[in-house]
């Protein structure tokens, strides 16, 4: 406990290590274009049991590693919150974020708790929140703003219960404080709805940001890949469309939007090379492909629906599914030319091919793709941090109807486990920085990520072996669930406190069991596939 104390400690020394900054980071991009998130989105009839679901990978080779609960607060008279801008930090021993100072806004009298994942993400008034880059023109970027997009969803989280509430608010604090980043997709959900807010600055040297916001039907899905994709907005429907008051006037001003010969979309207008970057459009297509296939959708199309209606409604485990994809069985498979001749003569795959390598392997094996030599840009990916489902529910109280499943790492060698919204306390592993040291079976991120490039090494065979222990105890997971809501709200109706201390403790079990069935794992790899590897 002490040492975690200390790392602590360290660790936010080096966050805030003053460094001056000329533009919001790159370091997560790649070939100019952003290589991180995915988000979907689930409306409440599209689902299996009536919840909204948001849903986030944070597909980061610097963003934090550990997880922890922020409880609901009263705050003096007068208080602030410190605004903070992501800088490059190679002083760890992995690299990382550092967090630069750059202004402080008035706090408000309470606030609420929520789970302070690296872009908080669930708060304990059923509101949720997923995220995605999609870049944007690098001229919008303006460093005269004070808020970033994990400042954004922290205040978000803080202060609001609704996706309505939290852009109206988001635009009001953006016009007045003005937005630092490059251009980012919130996908933002309550227990009713879900809505796309796609943000961008204002400009070098100008205070404010240009936005656009976009209700999902609630029979339908969407997904956010790393681009824009508001087209066609209708602010006389106001329950599907908001958007900032410059919206149309800073595209005309720019030349991005001519009124008199083109329909106004705004992801042409403020992020037209997003839609260029086959990285992001494969990514949308697998997505509605999997879960929409009767659609019949085109792999090389340039631009697809907003949303779309799926097949049938959309369970936890289909949605699990979709995170763990990498186009196994498609014309984009990374692994479909990596092959050998088996005892028999016939060629195959390599077990030791892997849609996880890291890009320089991909050289080696002459992969390539839609994103050229970096191959495909797969939806499971080998350096993801984190990834949350987020499911919304407003037939039980907001302290059993909010659940986060959170995976650590790959989520194709990961598991989720739910977290709900109320609990007050994380197993230690969850709460311990991963970056600072560098490897340690002390932080749950390592645990995981241990499993994760051990397993990649052998693919073809090694995850089956990973397989036959998440696949059944995921099932379980979510099998156990309405038996634990049941419970809980048993509990809640005699005694609220006694339902939070009931689910806090579940939360918490489950955690420490799939940590330690990740190291066992691991360890039962590493004997099994001994010089194989």
């Amino acid at each position: 406990m002490n040492v975690f104390k200390i790392s602590l400690s360290l660790l936010l020394t080096l966050l805030c290590t003053s460094v001056m900054p000329q533009t919001a980071d790159k370091s997560d991009w790649k070939a100019g274009y952003p290589e991180g998130c995915t988000t979907i989105t689930v409306g409440s009839l599209a689902s299996f049991d009536g919840s909204v679901m948001t849903s986030h990978t944070d597909d980061s080779h610097r963003t934090r590693s550990w997880i922890d609960i922020v409880p609901p607060k009263t705050h003096k008279k007068g208080a602030d919150v410190l605004m903070y801008k992501r800088i490059k930090n190679d002083s760890m021993a992995m690299p990382a974020y550092g967090h630069q100072e750059v202004g402080k806004i008035p706090q408000i009298r309470f606030t609420n708790g929520y789970i302070n994942t690296a872009y908080p993400s669930l708060n304990d008034k059923q509101l949720g929140i997923g995220e995605s880059t999609f870049g944007g023109r690098d001229e919008l970027q303006s460093d005269s703003g004070i808020i970033d997009c994990q400042r954004l969803c922290l205040l978000m989280l803080e202060r609001q219960s609704t996706a309505r509430g939290a852009i109206k608010m988001a635009g009001e604090l953006l016009a007045k404080y003005g937005w630092n980043d490059y251009g980012e997709v919130l996908t933002i959900a309550d227990k009713n709805e879900v809505w796309h807010m796609e943000i961008v600055g204002p400009g070098k040297g100008k205070v404010g940001s240009v936005w656009a916001a976009q209700r999902v039907p609630n029979d339908h899905i969407s997904v956010n890949a790393n681009a824009s994709t508001i087209k066609e907005i209708n602010l006389d429907n106001k329950d599907y469309f908001m958007a900032s008051d410059n919206v149309y006037e800073v595209a005309k001003e720019n030349g991005w939007w001519n009124s008199d010969k083109q329909e106004f979309k705004f992801c042409y207008a403020y992020a037209p090379n997003s839609r260029t970057s086959f990285a992001s459009r494969r990514r949308e297509w697998r997505v509605f492909n999997l879960l929409a296939p009767s659609l019949k959708l085109d792999p090389n199309d340039k631009d697809y629906p907003f949303s779309v209606k799926p097949d049938t409604l959309v369970t936890l485990e289909a949605l699990i599914d979709v995170f763990r994809d990498y186009y196994e069985g498609t014309p984009f498979d990374m692994t479909k030319n990596i092959k050998v001749t088996d005892k028999d003569g016939k060629s195959i795959i390599s077990p030791l091919a892997s849609p996880h390598m890291p890009y320089d392997a991909n050289d080696l094996y002459g992969v390539n793709g839609g994103w050229n030599e970096l191959g495909e840009r797969t939806i499971a990916r080998w350096y993801t941090m984190y990834a949350t489902i987020i499911q919304l529910r407003n037939w039980l109280p907001d302290e059993i109807g909010g659940v986060e499943w959170l995976a650590m790492d790959n989520v194709a060698t990961s598991i989720y486990v739910p977290i709900y919204g109320c609990v007050t306390d994380l197993p230690s592993q969850y709460k311990t920085p991963g970056r600072i040291n560098g490897y340690s079976l002390e932080s749950a991120w390592w645990i995981f990520n241990r499993l994760g490039t051990l397993t990649s090494q052998r693919w073809g065979d090694m995850r089956h072996d990973v397989d036959a222990v998440w696949i059944p105890m995921q099932k379980q997971l979510i099998d156990e669930q309405k038996d634990v809501d049941q419970q809980a709200l048993e509990l809640y109706h005699r005694n609220k406190k006694s339902a939070i201390e009931f689910l806090n403790e579940y939360s918490n079990e489950e955690g420490e069991k799939v940590m330690k069935e990740a190291i066992k794992l691991g360890d039962f790899l590493w004997t099994k596939y001994d010089e194989k590897f």
